[in-house]
């Protein structure tokens, strides 16, 4: 294939101007390790995704004629001297396949608790590295009508003053732009009922709340414990009107509903008394499988576990667990799916961590001893290069590449599914 045939390197002036290179191409990176791209691993960067300028990091690309990497360090086109890297957030439903390839220079600060894509140009328009891993539509920005949101969500704010989570999802939906929290307000798919001010975890990138760390949470964590009628009300009015109505427990404004289960539990009794509607589900660490039944018992239908590792170490090192370990998450697993529960992971993607020998064993593992239904491939937010750091990530070979691991699941275990959101049953 000639040069033309590949996406060109982009980059970005000191002031945030975003240009493509005339000569090099655009490369991606597998935990720090620079590669060329494939043909089939880049697809038009697909609307609703976000770029950004990375501060203290020089972009990498290959050079086709000289047949290596170069790190550009000045602007080609003279206009200034200060160039810095650019990378994509992806539109939620796609997974990255590479992550933006740099090279950070000395006091660098770390980057925000976002996903960083390798993104560049190509026969006029942008291109990441990335696939579509879920047909699912429901946060496609194509069918969202910003002001119908806020129309909606300040009209209810207003009729339902008497109830605090409404007045909370109405902020989520206006000022941290939530997708589920919009969707609540336009009646349709997936709805949340964050519940729990509480955790038992630390995580490194936690996104509703950060000590003593030098980035800051990308949203306000809830403040309060909802009461079982505030959330029935929220669901109740959700499950009866929504198209392939969802609504989920634990959300990224709040900590782990685990630890408010008896609040829950009641809430999911009153809604299974008003409507047998829809899917009631919840997001959680699986640190607590004893309190598990009681929640199946009064109607909790589907579970998704969060983890970043299948290999405990780093998972003990990302997550920072209080009063659990791993092998209560293996526990609480195999008693969902013993209660007939359906069961995902959201499982965090990091292109050369995730698809690493050592993980893709430890999840092959996982997989064969704990059964699930889903694989949620959810792009990891957080710095590549702090996260690899603050867990002591070392490679054990050539990554696997992100396509060739799910082939590899998909061989051998043919009844996971692969996808992006909580399915509605």
């Amino acid at each position: 294939m000639s040069r033309e045939d590949f996406p060109r390197l982009l980059f970005a002036d000191r002031f945030g101007n975003i240009m493509d290179h005339p000569r090099l191409e655009m490369v991606g990176s597998e935990a720090g390790k620079w590669r060329r791209l494939n043909p089939d691993e880049w697809i038009p960067l697909p609307e609703g995704s976000e770029l950004f300028v990375l501060p203290g990091r020089l972009p990498v690309g290959f050079d086709p004629i000289r047949k290596r990497f170069v790190v550009l360090s000045q602007n080609p086109y003279g206009r200034d001297a200060t160039v810095q890297a650019v990378a994509a957030s992806v539109a939620p439903a796609h997974t990255a396949l590479l992550s933006t390839a740099y090279r950070t220079q000395p006091n660098a600060p770390v980057l925000p608790l976002f996903s960083y894509t390798a993104v560049g140009w190509f026969r006029g328009q942008f291109v990441v590295a990335a696939m579509r891993v879920d047909p699912d539509e429901r946060q496609d920005v194509r069918y969202l009508n910003l002001e119908k949101v806020r129309q909606q969500a300040n009209l209810w704010m207003k009729r339902y003053r008497h109830n605090r989570l409404i007045q909370h999802l109405g902020r989520c939906a206006l000022t941290y732009a939530c997708p589920a929290a919009r969707n609540f307000f336009l009646k349709r798919w997936e709805a949340p009922l964050p519940s729990s001010p509480y955790c038992n975890a630390q995580c490194i990138g936690c996104i509703s709340l950060q000590k003593n760390s030098p980035i800051p949470s990308t949203q306000q964590r809830i403040r309060f414990v909802p009461s079982p009628e505030e959330i029935a009300e929220v669901a109740v009015i959700h499950l009866k009107k929504a198209t392939r109505p969802v609504v989920s427990f634990g959300q990224g404004c709040e900590g782990e509903p685990l630890l408010v289960a008896s609040t829950i539990e009641e809430s999911i009794r009153l809604i299974r008394e008003e409507t047998s509607s829809g899917t009631i589900n919840m997001n959680t660490n699986g640190s607590l499988p004893r309190v598990l039944e009681k929640l199946a018992r009064a109607g909790l239908q589907s579970v998704r576990v969060s983890l970043n590792s299948l290999q405990p170490h780093y998972y003990h090192a990302y997550y920072r667990p209080k009063g659990y370990t791993f092998e209560n998450i293996k526990e609480f697993i195999i008693v969902a799916k013993t209660l007939g529960l359906f069961v995902s992971l959201n499982y965090f993607m990091l292109p050369g961590v995730t698809d690493d020998p050592a993980e893709v064993e430890a999840l092959e593992r996982f997989l064969r001893d704990v059964p699930i239904d889903l694989i949620q491939m959810r792009n990891f937010n957080i710095d590549p290069e702090w996260y690899i750091d603050a867990v002591g990530f070392k490679p054990t070979g050539s990554p696997r590449g992100i396509k060739a691991w799910m082939e590899r699941i998909r061989e051998i275990l043919p009844q996971i599914r692969f996808g992006y959101f909580n399915p509605s049953l």
